[in-house]
C-alpha cells in the first residue's frame, strides 16, 4: 500500500504532512479528539522532499488503562498494510456501541458532571455529590462525574483544553448527551466550550431552573420559575449554541441569524415585564390574605430548612395533612399552609416553604422573593436539619446566610434536628448541645411532644 492509497483509505479521517520531522503531537491528538475523528497520520518528508514516516494514532472507545489514543509505531513507505479500513470500522462500531447502549430510553438525558474548582477536594466533591443529586432529582441519568481541581480557573473555557479533550472521549465511551457544570457559566465561556464539544451544556444554576419548573404546581409558582429562567435565558440569546436548549426548546439553538436572535430577545423582555405585572398581582393578593389572617390574630409558624430535609413530612405529622413527600431535591415548590391547634386550644397557621439551598440563583431569589416575604410576617420559624447528612452544617450555613439577605434573621427560631432515628444516640445529644435544638423524627408523631411544648411557649410569649 502506498501513501495514496492510505490517503484514500483515511478519507473522513484525517491525514496531512510534518513539515518538521517530528511524530504526531499534543495538537494533533487534541483534533484527533475534539473534532471526532477515528484516525489521524501525520507524514514526515526528507530534506529533498521524499515521504519519510508516517505517524499514525486512533482514539480507543474501550481502554482499561483509561487511555484515550493508541499511537502506532512510525511506518515506512514500504510499511502500509495496516488493515486501516478494518480499523476504522471497530471504532466505529465500539463507539456506536456506546451510544446505542443508552437509545431505548430518548426521553432521558445521560449526563457527565463536572467540577472545575480552586477549592479544597474535600469541598469541591460535596458539591459535586449535591449536583449528582439534583440531576438525579431532575430526572437524569448521571453517567459519570469529573473534577479538575487548578490553581486559576480559566476565564476563557473554565475548563483545561487537555481535560475538555479527556471528556469529549469520555462522552463517546458513556453515550453522554448532556454535560452539567457545577460552576455557573457566563455566556462567553457556555459558547467556547460548545465550540469545541459538540453536545448540550448547561450548568448548576439552569439544573435547579430545570427542576423548578418541573416541579411548579401552582400558577404563582410556575409564573415566579418562567420569570426565573427568561431573566437567565435573556444575556445567553446573543449565543449561538445548544446550551440552552433543555430549558428553551428552539429558543437560543446553534445556527439561527442576528435578526432572529433579536426577534426573540425582544420576545423575552416583554414576556418579562408582563410575568412581573402578573406577579404583581399575586403578591397584592398575597397582602389581603395576610390582612384576613392578622385580623383573625392566628400567629404564623413557618417551617424552613435546606431542601430535602423534611420540611413537609413534618407538616403532614403535625397537622395529619398529605402535603406532596418524595425522597428527592425539590420536591415541594409550591408553599402549604395548614392550620395546627395545640394542647392549650391555642390555634396558629403553619407553612411549609420551598426548600434552600446553597448558592441558590440569584434569578430564583428575585422571583421567589414574593414567596419568601411570607416568612416575614412569620411568628416562629422552625429550622428543620437533617442530622443525618455529612453536609448538614454546611447547609445550616447556607440556610442562615439567605435568612440574612432576607431579612429575617430577627424572627424566632428553632433548631429542629430531623432523623435523630438513623443517628447515633451520642452524636445527637451532642448535636443538641452545639445547637441548641430539639431532636425529632419527623415522620413520628411520637418524638414530636418537645417540640410542641417548645412552639407553644414561644408563640404564647
Amino acid at each position: 500500500m502506498n501513501i495514496e492509497l492510505l490517503l484514500a483509505v483515511l478519507e473522513g479521517s484525517d491525514a496531512y504532512t510534518h513539515l518538521k520531522n517530528e511524530p504526531l503531537t499534543k495538537d494533533d491528538l487534541t483534533d484527533l479528539v475534539l473534532l471526532r475523528l477515528d484516525i489521524i497520520a501525520a507524514i514526515t518528508i526528507t530534506p529533498d522532499g521524499r515521504p519519510s514516516q508516517v505517524h499514525v494514532g486512533h482514539i480507543l472507545p474501550k481502554s482499561p488503562e483509561e487511555k484515550q489514543c493508541r499511537i502506532l509505531e512510525p511506518l515506512n513507505p514500504g510499511q502500509l498494510d495496516i488493515g486501516c479500513l478494518e480499523l476504522i470500522k471497530a471504532v466505529e462500531i465500539e463507539l456506536s456501541h456506546a451510544v446505542h447502549l443508552y437509545k431505548a430510553d430518548s426521553e432521558k438525558e445521560r449526563a457527565i458532571l463536572i467540577s472545575v474548582t480552586t477549592a479544597p477536594r474535600r469541598i469541591a466533591m460535596d458539591s459535586l455529590a449535591e449536583l449528582k443529586e439534583l440531576a438525579l432529582s431532575s430526572g437524569i441519568d448521571v453517567a459519570d462525574v469529573v473534577l479538575q481541581q487548578r490553581k486559576v480557573v480559566d476565564s476563557r473555557f473554565l475548563i483545561g483544553l487537555g481535560k475538555l479533550q479527556d471528556i469529549t472521549i469520555l462522552i463517546l465511551k458513556k453515550g453522554a448527551t448532556l454535560i452539567v457544570f457545577d460552576q455557573e457559566l457566563n455566556p462567553s465561556q457556555m459558547r467556547s466550550i460548545s465550540d469545541k464539544i459538540d453536545i448540550k451544556i448547561i450548568d448548576r444554576t439552569q439544573l435547579i431552573l430545570d427542576i423548578f419548573a418541573q416541579r411548579a404546581q401552582t400558577r404563582e409558582g410556575k409564573l415566579q420559575v418562567e420569570l426565573a429562567q427568561l431573566k437567565y435565558l435573556l444575556p445567553r440569546l446573543v449565543e449561538k449554541n445548544t446550551a440552552m436548549s433543555r430549558l428553551t426548546g428552539g429558543i437560543g439553538g446553534r445556527g439561527p441569524g442576528e435578526t432572529k436572535l433579536e426577534i426573540h430577545r425582544r420576545r423575552v423582555r416583554d414576556r418579562i415585564t408582563r410575568l412581573g405585572k402578573d406577579l404583581l398581582f399575586v403578591k397584592k393578593q398575597r397582602k389581603q390574605q395576610k390582612a384576613k389572617r392578622q385580623k383573625k390574630s392566628l400567629p404564623v409558624i413557618s417551617i424552613i430548612g435546606y431542601t430535602n430535609a423534611g420540611k413537609s413530612t413534618l407538616l403532614n405529622t403535625l397537622t395529619k395533612s398529605n402535603v406532596r413527600v418524595e425522597d428527592r431535591l425539590f420536591a415541594t415548590l409550591d408553599p402549604s399552609s395548614r392550620r395546627l391547634k395545640f394542647p392549650e386550644d391555642i390555634e396558629v397557621i403553619i407553612t411549609d416553604t420551598v426548600g434552600f439551598i446553597k448558592n441558590l440563583p440569584r434569578e430564583l431569589m428575585v422571583a421567589f422573593r414574593a414567596t419568601f416575604e411570607e416568612l416575614e410576617t412569620a411568628n416562629l420559624l422552625l429550622h428543620i436539619i437533617d442530622i443525618s447528612n455529612p453536609r448538614f452544617k454546611d447547609h445550616i450555613e447556607s440556610v442562615e446566610k439567605i435568612l440574612y439577605e432576607l431579612n429575617l434573621n430577627n424572627i424566632p427560631l428553632i433548631h429542629v434536628l430531623n432523623k435523630q432515628d438513623i443517628v447515633d444516640r451520642e452524636i445527637v445529644n451532642t448535636h443538641i448541645k452545639q445547637l441548641n435544638g430539639i431532636a425529632i423524627s419527623a415522620n413520628n408523631e411520637s418524638t414530636l411532644m418537645p417540640l410542641l411544648e417548645k412552639m407553644q411557649a414561644l408563640i404564647s410569649a
